[in-house]
């Protein structure tokens, strides 16, 4: 008896092995999604930490690079049997470049709900502002009686 060989079935088959092995590798990093957005004179970032330890939140600013970092630890009961353990746990790290015009030394942050809240003032000498025009009161003209100067000859 003959079997037939199905290339697509072997691809799909590949495939398969391939994206389940991608979908594992990914979930044992764990994540940490931003929000950003600009509201008036300064940014505001939404960080979200889920089970982070509150102690554990440390936000650094070096260089214009910051720096947040969280733990999430895992559970340590010896009496329990795990049935699924999909939450990942470790420390939480990400590095965002920040650019010139910001007031640095004034960022606020609060944690509630899960939810790390970053506040990023625009510097004073960065922020937008009019310049007034002062116009000249009185128009200065060139007399008729006032003598001219006379070129030079040589």
């Amino acid at each position: 008896m003959a079997t037939r060989f199905d290339p697509f079935a072997e691809t799909a088959r590949w495939m398969d092995q391939m994206m389940t092995a991608m979908r594992d590798a990914t979930a044992s990093v764990p994540a940490m999604p931003i929000d950003l957005y600009r509201t008036g004179d300064h940014y505001v970032m939404h960080v979200d930490l889920p089970g982070a330890d509150p102690g554990s939140i440390d936000v650094a600013v070096e260089d214009r690079m910051l720096t947040i970092r969280a733990e999430r630890t895992a559970r340590t009961d010896s009496d329990v049997q795990w049935l699924a353990r999909e939450r990942a746990t470790g420390t939480y790290v990400r590095q965002l470049q920040l650019g010139r015009g910001l007031a640095l030394d004034q960022i606020t942050a609060s944690y509630a709900d899960g939810v790390l809240t970053l506040t990023i003032p625009v510097a004073e000498e960065a922020r937008p502002r009019r310049i007034e025009i002062q116009h000249a009161t009185s128009a200065t003209a060139i007399g008729a009686g006032e003598p001219q100067p006379q070129p030079a000859t040589s």
